[in-house]
């Protein structure tokens, strides 16, 4: 299979070489429809990224309503904070149509960041983008 983080933004600014690297590192996972690829509340797994199918980010309120906040195609990747530390999911990840995903563990994520320091830089920066990026949106 091609380098599937070729078409993902957040790791644009690696080198061929880093995001070999980092590939190696992903596992592959299978959802169905209607099945949950994250849930809302629960500790993270890591790093998403769509490589085929669809799926919806959903927040459920406190009484009980749920709205999409984010729909997910290939290439769209989610997850990300949960690269940075282990709190609880924000929101939930339903599978709308069969879905596969590449999952990058925090783990593994801080093993090759030790290793690689200026891919380090370079997905931080990609990640602060992101993040100025949805504040600017909110407000």
């Amino acid at each position: 299979m091609e380098n599937f983080l070729v078409k993902v933004p957040l790791f644009h600014s690696l080198s061929d070489r880093q995001q070999k690297q980092l590939e190696n590192r992903f596992i592959t996972r299978q959802y169905k429809p209607g099945e949950a690829i994250v849930v809302q509340g629960k500790g993270g797994a890591g790093l998403f990224v769509i490589v085929s199918g669809r799926a919806e980010a959903v927040v459920e309120s406190m009484d009980g309503a749920k709205t999409v906040v984010n729909a997910f195609e290939a290439a769209d990747f989610f997850g990300e904070i949960a690269l940075l530390d282990d709190g609880p999911r924000t929101a939930s990840v339903i599978a709308k149509e069969d879905t596969e995903c590449k999952v990058l563990s925090r783990a593994d994520f801080i093993a090759i960041m030790k290793d690689d320091a200026d891919m380090g830089v370079a997905i931080s920066a990609e990640l602060a983008k992101r993040l100025r990026r949805t504040i600017s949106a909110m407000g």
